[in-house]
């Protein structure tokens, strides 16, 4: 079986990344040398765009107690926090009791929007924290739950079809589900919603409020972390490396592989 580092490496190689992959795990204590996610940004989607994006960035960690300065929608979705009453109303048609009657206009009414919300399940986090971190600072390979990559579209699509290269189900091996930008990058992949499918990759976000700070020519790919070593055990022997010119045709600028 690939150890951590080695699906990380192959992952980085042979898709061609230049963001790192990141892992999800649980945590009862408070890894040495890790930073409360909320130092890094507020918005946790966007935590872990920046942490995939600056290699320099420690461990970040989350939990009830470790929890200033994230937004309440990340904590809700994470499992440290409840829904807010109002939430329903925000994501719907708004109310004038919040935020001004302020409106996402996500769905068409508060009824519709508190069955969205009822829809993946209870969320129970996968230890009393959540840390996320790149491969070479994780010390617990066992506590690792999934794994996130912030990618090109062709790097995606090009995941979804090494999906497929082992999966026979050709309709629900991969999900593109409603919900926050981090439940999208964690939450499902990581199998914390009681009602989201396990053993399945998820691409996203899907939440159009993330389009201002979100690259607009990436998407997030998440996988359960035994899916993404089968796929890293997959891809000497998968177009991705047997056709890699297929895979990512050349094209002028591109770099070459590593």
């Amino acid at each position: 079986m690939l150890t951590l580092a080695e699906v990380n490496d192959r992952f980085e190689r042979f898709v061609r990344l230049e963001r790192r992959p990141l892992f999800v795990l649980g945590s009862d204590e408070v890894p040495q040398g890790a930073v409360p996610m909320g130092q890094v940004d507020r918005c946790v989607a966007r935590a872990l765009l920046k942490s995939a994006s600056d290699r320099s960035l420690p461990p970040m960690v989350i939990g009830k107690d470790v929890r200033e300065r994230c937004c309440p929608g990340g904590l809700m979705w994470l499992g440290f926090a409840p829904a807010m009453p109002q939430l329903p109303y925000f994501l719907s048609t708004g109310t004038p009791d919040f935020r001004g009657g302020e409106a996402e206009l996500l769905k068409p009414s508060p009824e519709a929007a508190q069955r969205f919300l009822q829809a993946p399940g209870g969320i129970t986090p996968p230890g009393r924290y959540i840390v996320i971190s790149g491969a070479d600072a994780v010390t617990d390979e066992v506590a690792v739950r999934s794994m996130l990559v912030i990618g090109t579209a062709e790097q995606v699509r090009n995941l979804g079809g090494l999906v497929h290269y082992r999966k026979e189900d050709i309709f629900h091996s991969i999900l593109m589900p409603a919900g926050a930008s981090c439940a999208s990058m964690v939450t499902y992949a990581a199998g914390m919603a009681s009602g989201a499918p396990r053993d399945v990759a998820y691409v996203g976000p899907v939440d159009p409020t993330g389009n201002a700070w979100f690259p607009p020519d990436s998407l997030s790919f998440a996988a359960p972390i035994g899916l993404a070593r089968q796929m890293a055990e997959d891809m000497p022997s998968s177009f991705i490396v047997g056709r890699s010119n297929v895979a990512f045709p050349e094209r002028p600028g591109m770099s070459a592989p590593r």
